[in-house]
Parts: C-alpha cells; structure tokens; sequence
C-alpha cells in the first residue's frame, strides 16, 4: 500500500512533468515558427525583387528565349535555388541542374499558378535537407507566362532549433528536479502533522484519551487535531458519566435487596401470631420489588435504546381514556405527598396515531419527575392541547427547577443531576429517543427555583412505525 507521501509526490511530479513537457513543446514550435516566418519572409522579398526585374526587363521577350539567352541575369542578387516552371508544371530551368517530375501539386506552385505567391515546406527527392519553397508567377503584362520558385535549405534553421531545444530540455529537467525537491517537503509538510495526528489516534484507541494532539497550524489538518482533542474530551466525559451510572445504579439496586432480604429474615423469626408486623413486612417487600422491577425494566428500555430496538407501535389512541388513566394512577401519589395535581384537557382532542404503551411510560416518566422535585403544598398541571394537526402536552411543576448550567445536559446519557433526589439518569434520555420515535419533539423549560415545564408536541398521524 502506497502512503500518501508517496501519493501526493508521484501527483505533483505527475503534473509538473506534464506541464513543463507542454510549455516547452509550445515554446520549441514558437520559436521553429519564427524561425521559418523569417525564412519565409526573406525568400518573398527575394523573389518580388526578381519578379519585378523580370516584369521590368524581360516581359517583351518570350519565356523560352529568356531562359535560353538570359537564364541568370534576374536572380542574380540571390543565391538559393531558382526554378522556372511552365503553366503546366514543368521545370524549365533549376538553377543547380535537377529537374524535377510534373510540380503543378504543389502548394506553393498552384498558388503561383492561382496569381499569387504560396510556401511550401517539406522534403525533396534530391536532398535530405528539409526545404522551404516559395513560388510566385511571372507576368507578361497582366498575363502569367510562367511560375518563378526559390527553394531554400532549412538544415541551418533546424540545428539552430535543435540547439535550442537541447538547452530547453536541459532546463526542463532541472526544474522539474527542483520542483521534485519542493513537492518532497510540501508532501512532508502535510504528512508530518498527518503521522502525529494518527500516533495520537492510536494511543487514544488503546484507551488513553488524556493525552492532546498538538495543533501547528490552522487548517483543515488543524481541524482535525481539535476535533480529535474534542472527541477525546466527550468520550472522558461520557466515561465518568458512565461510571456515575452505575455507581449510582448499583446503589439503587441494593436498596430495596437490602430491604427486600432485611424484611425476608425479619419475617422468618416473627411470630406467626404476629399479623401486623406480617403485614408490614409483606407491603414493604412487595412496594421493594416493584421499584426492583421498574429499575430492572428501565434498564432493559435503555439497553434497547443504546442498541437502536426501540420500536414504536402505531394504532389508535383515544386520548381522553389515556390521560384519564394517569390521573387516576397518580392521583393516590399526589394525596399522600401532599401535593395538587391537575390533569387538563381540551374537549376538541381528535384520536392519534401513536403507541399507547410508550406514550404511557413517557408521561409517567415525566410526572415522577416532577413529584420527586416538587414539595408539599406544590403544584403539577398536566396540561393538553390540540393546535395545527399537532396535540400538544405540557407537564408544568412548581418544584425547584434546574440551573441554567445543567439544563442542556439532563436529556444526556448517564447524566445525574446535582440534586440529591437525582435518580440515575437515563429516564429523560429513554423519554427523548420515544418522542423522536413518535415523530415529535420535546422541550424543557426551566429556570432554579421555579418549577420545569415539559412541552411534548405530537402529530395526530404518528410518526416511525
């Protein structure tokens, strides 16, 4: 596997190789082209100076008595290779003696024939030079009587060229090695804070999450290392949640063992004539295990909801029967601690979709809380509204409330609060994940020392199946 040093420099060399070998193919044409632009424009001024001496001179006389007689005299101030072409393409006269085969396809000499001038570049047969060839017509009045060619080696132009090339490739290589140099410690530069970041994600997975990834710079490596700091921290904090939990439930499960087993081995030396203490015992055992069995089964909720089974069965709910149930359960809490409690409700509630057993455990959940932290002589409204095709409940105290400081956290897993009256704190957790569940939401409004308020709002068609 490669690393991604190896990855980022084979990328940057990749690129720079490709755009150095561009810049010089581009450059290398452009100077050839100048090259042969100049060349072209030196045999076109040469050979207008010919055909004007001729157009000047030897129009009146014919073309084959021209060549015969006078076949040097026009091009004389020049010293490249002169051809005279007849209208058919035949060579008449080559200055160096060759004659080629029929040159009416060439470019440069159907342009000529055409009336104007033309350029050819290429190879001959004669020569393994490449040439350059300009032809333009030679005239008789208005009328062409002939085509005049100067051919022209461009062996001078292409070593030149060559040359030229040879200091660009040189160049080339030398900037791609320093650019080599640079992609290394640009790759290191990343890689670097990269190694350091995964040695401190590896100690972190062996459990030591105390220790910091050092943040140099900040970039999204320096996110990185904040946000791993930042995990780090939450995990810590969840930890020590955790352990809180468990502490503080294996308190609350010996509890009532304690009493449950005090009680059993009180009974077994009682008296059997004794039916008051009897019956003493029995209530005390029996109220013992029921807050064993709700401490046990709110266990098993939050297993469920730690491992995603929380499942939500729809059907119909009359609402009207459902808050009447909880009034009537709670009411005999609210007489014996002293306390008013109030169950209100709108005559307009339509029937829900929603799970009647969960939408229980939710409320009640709730309304313990708030008899918990409210004293005697105190106040619970449990309030129920229709409003937008949402029902909306409100379980309002007048208990002490929650600081503004822990009121962020209570829905935590884990999270107990200060309160010594504080349970273990996974009831508002398990509350929370339900209602999401049913498709709604929940609130909690509070401030110390006036009372929470709950608000649940719910959809009338139910939510997660």
């Amino acid at each position: 596997m490669r690393s991604i040093r190896t990855k980022l420099v084979a990328n940057f060399m990749f690129v720079i190789i490709i755009s150095v070998l561009i810049l010089e193919i581009l450059l290398i044409n452009v100077i050839k082209q100048n090259y042969y632009i100049s060349r072209e424009g030196f045999l076109v001024s040469q050979i207008k100076m010919c055909s004007d001496i001729y157009l000047r001179y030897y129009a009146d006389t014919s073309l084959y008595e021209n060549v015969l007689n006078d076949v040097d005299t026009f091009w004389k101030p020049i010293k490249t290779q002169v051809q005279i072409i007849d209208l058919s393409g035949n060579v008449k006269m080559d200055s160096i003696g060759v004659t080629p085969s029929d040159l009416s396809g060439k470019k440069d000499v159907r342009s000529a024939l055409n009336g104007s001038i033309g350029t050819w570049v290429g190879n001959v047969d004669y020569t393994k030079e490449e040439v350059m060839a300009v032809s333009c017509p030679l005239k008789s009045g208005s009328k062409t009587v002939a085509v005049l060619r100067l051919i022209a080696s461009l062996d001078d132009i292409n070593r030149d060229v060559g040359k030229i090339t040879k200091i660009f490739i040189f160049i080339g290589l030398a900037v791609i090695l320093v650019c080599g140099l640079l992609s290394i410690l640009l790759a290191n530069s990343i890689v670097g804070p990269l190694k350091e970041i995964t040695g401190v994600a590896e100690k972190m997975s062996l459990g030591n999450y105390k220790i910091k990834s050092v943040k140099k710079n900040d970039d999204e490596i320096g996110r990185l290392s904040d946000t791993l700091n930042h995990m780090a921290e939450e995990i810590l904090k969840k930890e020590q949640l955790k352990n809180d939990f468990i502490s503080s439930v294996s308190h609350e499960l010996r509890t009532p063992l304690t009493s449950i087993k005090g009680w059993a081995v009180t009974l077994k030396v009682t008296d059997p004539e004794d039916k008051e203490m009897i019956s003493d015992g029995l209530d005390i055992i029996e109220k013992e295990s029921d807050r064993l069995t709700s401490m046990v089964e709110e266990l098993l909720d939050f297993s469920k909801y730690v491992s995603g089974k929380l499942k939500i069965v729809n059907k119909e709910v009359e609402l009207g029967k459902l808050l009447e149930y909880i009034r009537i359960q709670l009411a005999p809490r609210a007489e014996r601690d002293n306390i008013e409690f109030i169950v209100v409700s709108s005559k307009d509630l339509p029937t829900i979709i929603s799970d009647e057993n969960r939408l229980k455990q939710v409320f009640i959940n709730i309304l313990d809380n708030a008899f918990r932290f409210t004293p005697p002589q105190g106040r619970i409204v449990f309030d129920t509204r229709y409003d937008l095709g949402n029902v909306i409940f409100s379980i309002k105290d007048s208990g002490c409330g929650i600081s503004a400081e822990e009121l962020p956290k209570v829905r935590e897993r884990f999270y107990k609060g200060k309160n010594e009256k504080s349970r273990n704190g996974i009831g508002l957790s398990i509350c929370d994940e339900l209602v999401n569940l049913m498709g709604g939401t929940m609130q909690i409004k509070s401030e110390l020392g006036d009372g929470v308020e709950v608000v649940i709002s719910l959809p009338v068609a139910g939510g997660v199946a």
